[in-house]
């Protein structure tokens, strides 16, 4: 049996809900649906489906995914962007779930409070998908975990990815758990202050004992990235976050920035660089700008240097967040790809 078909009419909303096998069959359908895409012969595996995109905050990659293959697999979707609906103000959670299971056949929800997202699959009667809360982000592991195949000749489990920076975010957290279910080594590399959960750490050493994962949690940059194959960092505050969230974490994560001394202490020609984006590399936004005027800095968790380098694979990150999405969608609403 094909690995996802047992994924038909269920929820994505951490990496926990995701066996080993149907990581890697939804990453290799995702593989496919990206060739067929290419060669202009996708079938549409979704005709006559509408899909709600609930989003309690912004975004460019995640939206831009989950429009476009639905529109790829002949489905339409309806964009519900901040403060256009009554959800979870006006209305509970319970009687907005009740009502858009009703009307669409599955839900992409980005927001806040993972117990949202929770309560919306509890309620909703079709797939729901997690699009990012504060605690999750597993649609972006599926890309990432897919990035890493494309760009290394290891086998997965034999791969080391670093990540640098804020190691208690939903990045952070889901690469921790994306990890230990798939048997790759991770290593968090962040100031004590912004280690990640202990019972986090706690559950991966378990799963790790049965994928053969590896977890290291440490603030030594330099013997943390020793011999990497990626090297992953993240914005260090979460837009919307008061000047003073800004000042302590500049502070304490500027010897965590992804510069060019960091790769070289890889001491691997390799080595690759991800990010989930937007990334503070550069004046070329406005709040980027704003920061780097502010604090007198060229970059924030990554130096401009690195991230247009011949290593950073960040942009086929971002595109691989469409076909990954586009698989998730297909096997969790759809059809299997080449299913007949």
């Amino acid at each position: 049996m094909n690995d996802i078909e047992g994924l038909f009419g269920r929820s994505l909303l951490q990496e926990r809900d995701l066996s080993k096998s149907q990581f890697h069959g939804l990453i290799r359908n995702a593989v496919e649906l990206r060739t067929l895409r290419r060669e202009r012969r996708e079938p549409r595996l979704l005709e006559g489906l509408h899909f709600a995109l609930v989003f309690q905050k912004s975004s460019t990659r995640t939206l831009s995914s989950f429009s476009v293959a639905a529109a790829d697999q002949g489905a339409a979707s309806t964009y519900f962007g901040p403060g256009s609906t009554h959800f979870g103000s006006k209305e509970s959670v319970y009687d907005s779930a009740k009502v858009l299971g009703r009307y669409f056949n599955g839900i992409a929800f980005r927001g806040h409070q993972h117990d949202v997202v929770e309560e919306l699959s509890e309620h909703a009667g079709v797939p729901v998908w997690n699009a990012l809360t504060e605690l999750w982000h597993p649609t972006e592991m599926l890309a990432d975990v897919m990035t890493m195949l494309d760009h290394s000749s290891k086998p997965l489990e034999a791969m080391t990815l670093c990540y640098l920076g804020d190691g208690k975010n939903n990045i952070a957290n889901s690469l921790v758990m994306a990890g230990a279910i798939l048997g790759f080594e991770v290593r968090i590399i962040a100031p004590r202050q912004l280690w990640p959960d202990p019972k986090l750490v706690e559950q991966a050493h378990v799963l790790g004992e049965g994928s053969g994962a590896r977890l290291v949690v440490t603030d030594d940059v330099a013997a943390g990235v020793d011999l990497a194959d990626f090297l992953y960092t993240d914005v260090w505050v979460s837009m919307g976050e008061p000047q003073e969230v800004w000042d302590e974490r500049i502070s304490l994560l500027a010897p965590y920035q992804v510069n060019s001394e960091v790769v070289k202490a890889t001491g691997n020609r390799e080595v690759r660089f991800l990010h989930c984006l937007p990334a503070f590399h550069d004046r070329g936004s406005e709040l980027g700008r704003d920061l780097l005027d502010r604090y007198g800095l060229d970059a924030l968790e990554v130096t401009d240097e690195v991230f247009r380098s011949s290593a950073s694979v960040v942009f086929d990150q971002a595109e691989n967040r469409l076909h990954t999405i586009k698989a998730l969608m297909v096997a969790t609403a759809g059809k299997v790809v080449g299913a007949e």
